[in-house]
């Protein structure tokens, strides 16, 4: 599949309701199978051959486009992987330097979908793709370029998706995915077994990284046509689970990462209205909040509370913990939240962090309060070209008063919106009273 066909699929709407056509049935298929096939296949064969492996796995997507119109799969999984094997297998057939590896994976039995039977990891993460992500954030990496693997490779993330998250060019993405890259085919052909445990607690924070994206891609998207994303959410979450369930994961920072998610998605039905664009905080039905979400979510949290650790992830919980809990937002207790987030600056200091705290005091104590934590402030490049620094300023600018700075603002915010559904999201948020 080529680099055009798949941004294609990248960013193609599957549509609302009734059956699926053939191009959306592909394109769900790569929403939530190109990754596992991805990790499963690598599995097999070894990091070294990724690319490879990709490329096998675009092959069978775009082999569906062709053939699903007439002869749809009933098992759409199944039929990838076996397309994506076969066409990996032919590759590896073309250079005589890939012979063990093609000896070893084709002694492997297989099930009766054609995967193999047995994982020989499945006692240690339980699930490819989280294994794979432990792969990725190989400390050999450097860690902007563990992020953008795992989100590209195994989150099936466009670029644009990734440099919006990580506040990069797309040219940055692309040459931290070529790094990334070189280091995996520098592994060995064999199969690279678990390493340590010591040094898989390594990698954790990294692999805790790629999981709070992936999180926060589904639930404030930068995808063109849908501002929410569920599955990138419940696939969060379904990982961060499996994490939570194994030695090297189960800490108070992976339980409160839980929490958090778990309490974000409690408001996931509320935070569209009925044309599907975004509500504000203020806007939502609490009533539709999940009151079964948000008690799982104040169990990871008070797991989370075990022991002396306190991360950024305890503090973004926290603060999730204080809206669920809220009858409403007048009762909002504005003072905590401030508290947890000029906690969360010490933990991990970031100007995004103080222009969040800076948001919660305008609330608490007003425009000008805010402002004053403001002054003085110089926003690095990456903040200052974002549309949440002068997203922030112009409703703090239109609250104190000041007609002209307000404007101004939100106009560079209006310009700098990453989506439809953001843009009409801050036009209400922003208007003058």
């Amino acid at each position: 599949m080529s680099r055009t066909h798949r941004a294609r699929l990248e960013l193609r709407d599957p549509g609302a309701g009734g059956a699926l056509t053939t191009p959306a049935l592909v394109e769900h298929a790569f929403r939530h199978d190109y990754g596992r096939l991805v990790a499963t296949l690598v599995r097999r064969v070894g990091p070294g051959h990724l690319a490879l492996v990709e490329d096998a796995v675009q092959a069978a997507l775009e082999a569906a486009l062709a053939t699903w119109v007439t002869r749809p799969p009933a098992d759409p999984r199944a039929w990838l992987y076996r397309v994506a094997y076969n066409r990996l297998v032919q590759e590896l057939r073309r250079d005589a330097g890939h012979a063990r590896v093609l000896a070893r994976i084709e002694a492997e039995p297989v099930d009766d979908v054609g995967a193999p039977a047995g994982p020989r990891f499945a006692e240690e993460l339980r699930d490819d793709l989280l294994r794979m992500l432990f792969v990725a954030c190989d400390d050999a990496i450097p860690w902007e370029s563990q992020l953008v693997l795992a989100l590209k490779t195994l989150c099936g993330f466009s670029t644009a998706e990734i440099a919006l998250r990580l506040f990069t060019s797309e040219a940055n993405v692309h040459k931290r995915l070529a790094r990334a890259r070189d280091r995996l085919r520098a592994m060995p052909d064999a199969v690279v077994d678990p390493p340590p445990l010591d040094a898989l607690r390594a990698r954790l924070a990294g692999v805790h990284g790629v999981l709070y994206l992936l999180f926060n891609e589904g639930y404030l998207s930068a995808h063109a046509a849908h501002a929410i994303r569920r599955e990138l959410c419940d696939e969060a979450l379904r990982l961060t689970t499996l994490l939570a369930g194994h030695p090297v994961g189960a800490v108070p920072e992976t339980f409160a990462l839980l929490a958090l998610m778990h309490l974000h998605v409690a408001r996931l039905g509320a935070r569209l209205d009925a044309t599907g664009g975004l509500l504000l905080l203020e806007e939502q039905d609490r009533s539709r909040w999940d009151r079964g979400q948000i008690q799982q979510g104040l169990a990871w949290l008070a797991r989370s509370a075990e022991g002396d650790v306190f991360s950024r992830f305890h503090a973004e919980a926290g603060i999730a913990a204080a809206h669920a809990m809220s009858p409403s937002f007048a009762e909002t207790p504005w003072q905590e939240i401030a508290g947890l987030y000029a906690r969360l600056e010490r933990v991990t200091p970031s100007p995004l962090h103080t222009l969040n705290r800076a948001v919660a005091v305008a609330e608490w104590q007003g425009a000008e309060a805010a402002l004053a934590i403001l002054d003085g402030l110089v926003p690095p490049t990456w903040l200052a070209g974002s549309y949440l620094w002068d997203a922030v300023l112009a409703d703090l600018h239109r609250r104190a008063g000041h007609a002209e700075l307000a404007a101004q603002h939100r106009e560079r915010a209006d310009a700098s919106a990453p989506t439809d559904a953001v843009r009409d999201l801050l036009r209400r948020r922003l208007r003058s009273p």
